[in-house]
């Protein structure tokens, strides 16, 4: 059985508290190739033990094998098999705090009912008030259509609601944004940018996410136009900041001059797109891409770039930025010497990054490390602080350029959980705005 393990399961066993018990559960683990975890004892009996054992598996398959295997060990018992993803999940992963401690009636007067129509009536009078007085400027939607979640594709916006919330935590823990989940049930263009444009008010920005290509570009485009805030579809261009920052570190450490090399886009749809548009932007000179699409393709010649076959794209090109969602597509066989592999669809790449590697790619990365988790908050933020009306090349270059600078040792990215990056991003993306605005 392969040891890429997937998913991680917690068994809670009830074991009569005997030696030797604890070892023939670990034998048997590893007669299963299960790679083993933290081990706790959670409750104790007269003659028992209860403990739970966190385990490294491959798929659901796997799980079976390890339950039946485990079942039929004497003196042991399972009584529940945990998924920890689905705990940390329930209830929802984000909840409205209030930043007042309501401990008193003359708080309740102050914040509420009488004295909250005094601050109603400056706003009233002066509506730029309503940023210093209300949490609107550090606030952004987060808004789906569920149309292409992560790589799902379609399961709608309920469904997607835990990518949203995900989004949340992030904007939270990183940049503390308030990002609001918005969550619009419809495919219709006219639909998704009315609900959006009629509760603008509500942020300073606004944040599209998992809205699926062509009509991601029609709302994000006619948004821009009719908002007076920042409009960013995050798979888009958050996407293509990461991929810029990582091919910055990579031309840093090598004799590749990224301006200088033919860059091939394997899946033109929002992020291959996206990334197209910040590299030509960036001065890459020859952007090559490929997609099954037709529409696609001549997205792609009317930003700047040219299109081929996969195998011509392949062939030619010095960097490959894959975005496709098809596991597997990049053989070995196909990978140059020397080239940069990006295999970026998420949950499994075109290629492993490892599989490229030993196939002659100079550097090679997936969707994991490749996360436009590094870019979004330090834009959001960047964008928030200096009170921009709009999201510029000039922004989203120094954002990578940011990036890129705080990326250490031999990684291609920094940490997504280091926050001095997310400092960085945010003060190179005020500034650039800022600058250009002078």
């Amino acid at each position: 059985m392969p040891r890429q393990f997937k998913i991680i399961r917690i068994l809670r066993l009830k074991v009569l508290d005997k030696p030797g018990y604890l070892g023939r559960i670990a034998t048997k683990l590893g007669e299963l190739q299960t790679n083993i975890g933290e081990i706790s004892i959670i409750n104790q009996g007269p003659d028992f033990i209860i403990r739970e054992i966190s385990l490294a598996l491959v798929d659901e398959n796997h799980l079976n094998l390890v339950v039946d295997g485990i079942d039929k060990l004497e003196g042991v018992k399972i009584e529940a098999v945990i998924d920890p993803v689905q705990v940390i999940h329930e209830g929802g992963k984000i909840g409205i705090k209030s930043r007042v401690n309501l401990d008193s009636l003359s708080v309740m007067r102050n914040v509420y009912t009488p004295g909250v129509a005094e601050i109603c009536k400056l706003i009233a009078k002066d509506q730029q008030k309503g940023l210093k007085y209300t949490a609107i400027p550090n606030t952004v939607a987060i808004a789906t259509n569920g149309s292409a979640i992560l790589g799902l594709g379609n399961i709608g916006p309920v469904a997607g609601m835990p990518v949203m919330e995900g989004k949340s935590v992030i904007f939270e823990q990183m940049v503390g944004i308030s990002g609001i989940p918005i969550l619009i049930d419809s495919s219709d263009s006219n639909t998704i940018v009315n609900t959006i444009k009629n509760i603008a008010s509500t942020f300073g920005a606004i944040q599209l996410e998992d809205i699926a290509a062509p009509l991601c570009f029609e709302v994000e485009e006619r948004l821009q136009k009719e908002c007076s805030i920042p409009v960013l579809h995050d798979d888009q261009h958050a996407t293509a900041v990461v991929v810029l920052a990582c091919l910055m570190t990579i031309s840093a450490r090598t004799d590749l001059r990224l301006r200088d090399c033919r860059v091939g886009v394997i899946g033109l749809g929002a992020a291959g797109i996206g990334i197209s548009k910040l590299l030509l932007a960036y001065g890459v000179k020859d952007v090559h891409g490929t997609d099954l699409r037709d529409e696609a393709m001549q997205r792609l010649v009317s930003t700047g770039g040219k299109t081929g076959s996969l195998d011509e794209v392949m062939g030619a090109a010095d960097i490959i930025v894959c975005t496709t969602g098809v596991p597997g597509l990049l053989k070995p066989e196909m990978i140059r010497y020397g080239q940069v592999i990006l295999a970026l669809s998420n949950p499994d790449p075109e290629i492993d990054p490892e599989l490229a590697k030993k196939s002659g790619a100079r550097f090679a990365a997936d969707g994991r490390t490749i996360n436009n988790a590094l870019a979004f908050p330090g834009l959001f933020k960047g964008a928030l602080e200096a009170g921009s009306n709009k999201f510029t090349d000039e922004m989203k270059i120094a954002a990578a350029v940011a990036i890129s600078g705080q990326t250490k040792a031999d990684n291609l990215v920094p940490s997504i959980l280091d926050k001095e990056l997310h400092i960085a991003v945010t003060n190179a993306v005020s500034a650039a705005w800022l600058k250009g605005s002078v």
